[in-house]
């Protein structure tokens, strides 16, 4: 079992079974253990961008589904941490299909601790975070209608941005 500490944030990843093995591997993320389940940069890419555009299709289910993988892909927190943020977002809105407001704010709510903590990994993925937080924070800071549209992915524009 290998293990390494990086102190600045507390950073911590605990890796079981040898990192050539696919199976029962963890990182810590948020303090608790989340599975990682390696995954090629090119994959990981690509279902980044499926997600992203079945998210502005409108099937937040479906982008949940294809951003989850990504997510479990990388040992990059800051890139989990935006991941994770957008998954909880979408949640957010199968929850609001659903016509549940305490579901809608509690994946808000998550969805914005994650994004906060995304590091440089907006710019890494072209999305416009900063913008996106203030548009969850509108959001939180009204009653929850699960009738209103789900919150538009901002974009970063650029050689990075999609």
């Amino acid at each position: 079992m290998g293990r390494w500490k990086r102190s600045e944030g507390a950073i911590e990843h605990l890796m079981h079974d040898p990192p050539e093995s696919p199976v029962a591997r963890t990182v810590i993320q948020g303090g608790r253990a989340k599975a990682y389940r390696p995954l090629a940069a090119t994959k990981r890419q690509a279902a980044i961008k499926a997600g992203l555009e079945a998210y502005e299709r409108g099937d937040v289910f479906l982008a949940h589904e294809l951003l989850e993988p990504a997510w479990m892909g990388t040992l990059d927190l800051a890139e989990r941490e935006l991941l994770q943020g957008l998954i909880k977002l979408a949640a957010a809105f199968v929850h609001a299909a659903r016509g549940n407001p305490a579901g809608v704010a509690k994946n808000l709510r998550g969805a914005r601790e994650r994004l906060a903590s995304a590091g440089n990994a907006d710019e890494r993925l072209g999305v416009d975070v900063g913008m996106l937080l203030s548009v969850v924070d509108g959001r939180l800071a009204a009653p929850i209608n699960p009738a209103d549209p789900p919150i538009p992915i901002p974009r970063l524009s650029g050689p990075k941005g999609r």
